[in-house]
């Protein structure tokens, strides 16, 4: 697939998980659309749907080849998993957990926080649990 014909995909992919329309999503993906890759701002499609908390479209994007450990964006975006626990997104936290998102990875290259310190920061005692029982391991201290 050329190029710009893929970027252009990415970009809607992005657009249509942001709006939460899952079948654009699925069209968009038959059409050939990568659920990895991110879009011009560095926004991953997985990413986008976990701070929804949309779990019907991380398990469509995961199943498509999504990476559940992978980085999104700069600044103030990170991992899915974080992005999904630290708004106690619990259906979309199992999905991803499920889809293979490590519970203990940390954000900004290893050195932020990982899923269990945002829900433990936040208060989110049943994300908080789901990560637990993932093998999430709770912080000592926090940053």
């Amino acid at each position: 697939m050329k190029r710009r014909i893929a970027k252009k995909l990415s970009n809607r992919l992005v657009i249509a998980v942001h709006y939460a329309d899952l079948e654009a999503t699925r069209r968009l993906l038959r059409a050939g659309a990568d659920a990895d890759r991110p879009d011009a701002d560095g926004t991953t499609p997985l990413y986008a749907a976990a701070v929804r908390g949309d779990a019907d479209i991380a398990e469509l994007l995961l199943g498509a080849g999504a990476d559940p450990n992978r980085e999104s964006g700069s600044g103030d975006e990170g991992l899915p998993l974080c992005a999904a626990a630290v708004w106690a997104h619990d259906d979309a936290v199992g999905v991803l957990l499920a889809g293979g998102a490590d519970p203990n990875l940390r954000e900004d290259g290893g050195f932020g926080n990982s899923a269990i310190h945002w829900t433990v920061r936040e208060g989110h005692t049943s994300t908080t649990a789901l990560l637990s029982a993932a093998g999430g391991r709770r912080p000592l201290l926090f940053a």
